[in-house]
């Protein structure tokens, strides 16, 4: 059994956000002990990482208590839970081509800084380096 505390460290989640989670019902099956202290079994821990990756993606926490509860009814549900799971899965390929392309950005820009360093350059796609700043500050 965990506490809070080990859950957030081995999981990689705030305190906060797990207590959060729980309160919203997200983990059916934590129990407490005689301190009233959470605590979470290893079948917790999988509640856990399924919310951990449903809310990283940008899930909302409805969704999230949707699929939860869907899981607690049974097999009769799989079907729903299946169209839960595939829609974020969707989201999250989006999600990673919208990064790819921030990504790249990056990568040019960084690039340019090494160019720059290297050969001693100013930075002309700095707005303040461009003849016209004084226009700029003005507006």
């Amino acid at each position: 059994m965990y506490t809070i505390k080990e859950v957030a460290e081995k999981m990689d989640i705030s305190e906060h956000t797990l207590r959060f989670w729980a309160k919203s019902g997200f983990f059916p099956f934590v129990t407490r002990n005689r301190n009233n202290i959470r605590m979470f079994s290893d079948n917790d821990l999988n509640w856990v990482r399924i919310v951990k990756c449903l809310r990283s993606i940008g899930t909302e926490n409805k969704l999230v208590k949707r699929y939860i509860d869907l899981c607690i009814v049974g097999d009769s549900t799989i079907s729903e839970r299946y169209e839960i799971i595939k829609a974020t899965r969707e989201k999250a390929l989006k999600q990673m081509e919208d990064l790819k392309k921030q990504l790249a950005i990056l990568d040019y820009k960084e690039e340019h800084y090494k160019n720059l360093i290297k050969h001693n350059l100013q930075d002309n796609w700095n707005p303040m380096n461009q003849t016209n700043k004084q226009e700029c500050a003005v507006k």
